[in-house]
């Protein structure tokens, strides 16, 4: 995994599938967490992006994923259990296969990383306003993807912690 500290900061190389479906997001959350986010995972060295998305997606669901393209390359610094974070992602749209059992927006998934269990689910994207998601311009940046490849920059307010 690409991720070291330094000086009381941590930082994190990930790569993060959009799957969209009828009017809906997937989103995960874990036991430990009270937000959701959109799934991926931390790259490994000399392992492309998309590879990253595809392993992360057969690690974490048992499923494998069409990796499209590049929606947003996001900076984003936070607070997570009272430690500062500093993350760079590649955010990329992905598909599952039309066959897919995932593809039910009425159900609920469950899945893992390493053995902490997660819980996979469907969002209309006109509703994320009502829920917890990380990182927060995601309420907005779904409802109308961009064109072409965007750069964003987040910056959670400082008193702002994923886990108080």
């Amino acid at each position: 995994m690409i991720t070291y500290s330094e000086n009381g900061v941590h930082f994190n190389y990930r790569v993060v599938g959009i799957a969209l479906h009828g009017g809906y997001v997937l989103l995960h959350t874990s036991p430990k967490d009270d937000f959701w986010s959109l799934p991926g995972g931390r790259g490994e060295l000399m392992e492309p992006s998309a590879e990253t998305l595809r392993r992360e997606m057969r690690e974490e669901l048992g499923e494998s994923v069409t990796v499209e393209r590049l929606v947003w390359v996001v900076e984003n610094f936070f607070r997570y259990n009272g430690e500062r974070f500093h993350e760079l992602a590649l955010y990329y749209l992905m598909t599952f296969a039309p066959d897919s059992h995932l593809l039910d927006t009425a159900a609920e998934f469950q899945g893992h990383e390493f053995d902490m269990p997660l819980t996979f689910r469907w969002f209309p994207v006109d509703g994320l306003s009502d829920i917890t998601l990380y990182p927060i311009f995601l309420k907005e940046g779904l409802t109308a993807l961009p064109s072409a490849t965007e750069h964003v920059i987040h910056v959670n307010p400082p008193d702002a912690d994923l886990l108080a």
